[in-house]
């Protein structure tokens, strides 16, 4: 049966292969986007990135159907994958097998924010913490280095802790 370590393998040439490309002149960075459109009656959130869709949902107490995760779930989930995917990379990387490994990540929304009496309660997701469990026959030592180069890499991790500027617009399409 084929494990992570055989993945890593995989991962490690797809790394290189990544790296190179990366190295050449005429190397453009890659652009992302996302397309999300609120769905009729439901309020439901379609996510379109590539050909995939994602669908995003409030829960019943906040006129919700509980069709799918809501926004900040959803933002904790990219954190727990991009530090899942960033922990492969890295091993792979530092040729650092791997048998298992999987992250819990949890945080805090509160719909008290900014009413009054809690004005110091952030509207966004707080208290984001997360734990991450791998099993592997090194030495914590290596195990400690391999963290390091996650907590360097990580893009959704370091997005969330640094400061970012976003541009924004809205477009205004009066109906009757």
């Amino acid at each position: 049966m084929s494990g992570l370590r055989e993945y890593l393998v995989q991962k490690r040439t797809a790394l290189q292969a990544l790296q190179d490309r990366a190295a050449s002149p005429d190397y453009v960075p890659v652009a992302l986007s996302a397309h999300v459109r609120a769905e009729g009656r439901s309020g439901v959130r379609r996510i379109r990135v590539r050909d995939f869709q994602v669908i995003t949902d409030s829960p019943p107490d906040f006129a919700g159907y509980d069709l799918g995760p809501s926004s900040p779930e959803l933002v904790l989930g990219a954190l727990g994958s991009c530090l899942t995917h960033t922990w492969l990379i890295q091993a792979a990387a530092h040729q650092i097998p791997i048998d298992s490994l999987s992250v819990d990540v949890t945080g805090t929304i509160d719909a008290r924010a900014g009413k009054p009496g809690h004005e110091h309660v952030p509207v966004y997701p707080h208290n984001i913490a997360f734990t991450v469990h791998v099993a592997s026959p090194v030495d914590r030592n290596r195990i400690d280095t391999l963290e390091l180069a996650v907590d360097r890499a990580c893009p959704i991790l370091n997005l969330l802790r640094t400061p970012q500027v976003i541009r924004a617009e809205t477009e205004h399409l009066e109906t009757r």
